[in-house]
């Protein structure tokens, strides 16, 4: 017997019901271009925290009695969990308090706290904030909210399933990302009951491979600094646990480039945001293309709470891997003039330059002579190159640095 029946989800779905976005799902003839897959994208990230947590937090909390909602809650997050149990508790007046890793991002912790929550930062972990949940639990007589441990947050979070399918009932598959399986768990319960023949993947980051480990048998390493802290949970669940090992056909690992790319790939090419965790169900289809190629796949687009900072950052990172950013070193004479010609030489060809130094103390430099590290914006690889063999050619010696490491 399962922790949780489709019934379960019927019924979340009734409490959720007014409560909750129900967020669009739309195809994504982009993202099927560039993966090979037919793709359609159910968009959570438009749910009032910008994450699909709204649902599982919702339905826990509104199940509470009196008794348990005065005493308050308290729950352990890196951030999405933490914003939807403070959302909800304040809009059932439930004090609420919520336990983070002092490494969540900040604009999660930020958004915690203007929801009216207490938040206590604790330990380097979600499992270490976890510890801290238990010792309140004992000293305040708080219930906790877990975020994926619970048959109610299960349910809710399977609610996803419900409007996917009923909107898109011909999916092949659904790839859904893995932090301690809440997620999973539940959208597997319900495709599965409306659809036994559709296949359920699972996806996570290859630093964090709980899940992974617990259903295969393996004892792979869990920990470092991920794109996808969301889904950074060094030990799952036997309630999720459970679910996998019955229902979801299929697990795969993306690593760190596979969720950078994925982030840019919605922030580009879908024109929404995406956090790591949220895009690890896209980064599968990226990493394994073969494996998806002509299905029709449903993705979940979970979260959306990444730091924009980290999100720039990901996007100028991939222009890079795009060769469309290029830096290279050109060894100069040191003579006015030099500069205004290498200049229009760059504009000739089409190139934006974006930084220029000079290096005039290198020791591999001759007393008239000096270094110039340029970057410059191009149209593609092929540009680039054909920039750097221009350069060649007028005797500039150019030579490929950091993001321009990889061209040719």
């Amino acid at each position: 017997m399962l922790p949780v029946t489709l019934a379960d989800i019927e019924e979340a779905r009734r409490v959720l019901k007014d409560a909750v976005v129900h967020t669009p799902m739309l195809p994504a003839p982009k993202l099927s271009a560039l993966t090979g897959a037919e793709v359609f994208v159910k968009y959570e990230n438009f749910q009032i925290t910008n994450s699909f947590k709204d649902r599982g937090a919702l339905v826990k909390l509104a199940s509470l009695s009196a008794a348990e909602r005065a005493r308050g809650v308290v729950a352990m997050s890196a951030g999405n969990h933490a914003q939807s149990v403070a959302y909800h508790a304040a809009r059932l007046h439930i004090p609420a308090t919520i336990v983070m890793p002092v490494t969540t991002p900040f604009v999660k912790l930020a958004a915690t706290r203007s929801h009216g929550a207490d938040v206590v930062l604790h330990g380097e972990t979600v499992n270490e904030a976890q510890e801290r949940v238990g010792e309140l639990v004992r000293e305040k007589g708080y219930v906790e909210v877990h975020p994926y441990a619970d048959p109610r947050i299960i349910a809710g979070q399977g609610t996803i399933a419900l409007e996917m399918l009923e909107e898109f009932g011909e999916l092949d598959c659904l790839v859904i990302p893995i932090g301690g399986g809440g997620l999973i768990g539940g959208n597997a319960v319900a495709a599965k009951a409306l659809r036994p023949d559709i296949e359920i993947v699972g996806v996570e980051c290859a630093l964090y491979p709980s899940m992974w480990n617990a259903v295969r048998g393996d004892n792979r390493p869990a920990g470092g600094s991920t794109l996808a802290e969301g889904i950074a949970v060094k030990s799952v669940s036997g309630l999720t646990v459970s679910i996998v090992r019955e229902l979801v056909d299929d697990l795969l690992l993306v690593g760190e480039p596979d969720l950078e790319r994925a982030v840019n790939a919605y922030t580009t090419l879908q024109k929404t945001v995406a956090e790591g965790a949220g895009a690890a169900g896209l980064a599968a289809l990226l990493a394994y293309p073969e494996r998806f190629r002509g299905k029709r796949v449903g993705l979940i687009l979970s979260g959306a709470n990444i730091d924009p900072r980290i999100l720039a950052s990901i996007t100028v990172r991939e222009l890079e891997r795009e060769h469309r950013i290029v830096s290279f070193r050109l060894s100069i004479p040191d003579r006015p003039g030099t500069l205004g010609l290498i200049a229009t030489r760059l504009g000739a060809l089409g190139a934006n330059i974006l930084e220029v130094e000079h290096k005039r103390l290198l020791l591999d430099v001759p007393a008239k002579g000096a270094k110039l590290d340029v970057t410059i914006e191009t149209r593609d690889a092929a540009h680039a190159n054909e920039i750097l063999t221009a350069l060649a050619a007028d005797g500039y010696q150019p030579a490929p640095i950091d993001g321009g490491a990889g061209i040719e």
